[in-house]
């Protein structure tokens, strides 16, 4: 069941007076004109000229302008990437060592030590990771 809300002012009433009635003309009755909430409506536009010089319409919005900017789209960050490697003051990209997250018992304490330190990323897969984290700050002649 649909509910309509009708913000359309009442027909004008005819007041009767007695045997010599007359109707009373209709902007007398008329309710002022009034928002939804009550507020009394603005003038309208061709009565009150803007004293600001309005903009022409332009076919790009403000979004369009951000999303494609000047150098086209911007690139996305793999965010499986971003969490598992970061960049060193230096500007050297480094990772976790692999090994570290179970059967730890049968190994040694001196390897477990050793797989718990950061190691830089090989030169070899700097550009894969580069690629899939396209605003990391990378020194390429760091060592």
């Amino acid at each position: 069941m649909a509910l309509s809300l009708s913000l359309a002012r009442p027909a004008p009433l005819a007041v009767s007076a007695g045997a010599g009635a007359r109707k009373l003309p209709a902007a007398s009755l008329a309710f002022p004109a009034k928002s939804f909430f009550g507020a009394p409506l603005a003038a309208t536009a061709a009565s009150v000229a803007s004293p600001l010089p309005r903009k022409p319409a332009t076919s790009t919005t403000s979004l369009e302008v951000v999303v494609a900017g000047k150098n086209g789209y911007k690139m996305k960050t793999h965010k499986a990437s971003a969490k598992r490697f970061r960049v060193t003051g230096r500007g050297k990209i480094v990772r976790r060592c692999a090994g570290k997250q179970h059967l730890l018992a049968k190994k040694n304490t001196k390897r477990k030590k050793r797989l718990s330190k950061m190691v830089q990323v090989n030169k070899s897969d700097y550009d894969n990771v580069t690629g899939a984290l396209p605003y990391l700050k990378v020194n390429r002649k760091a060592n």
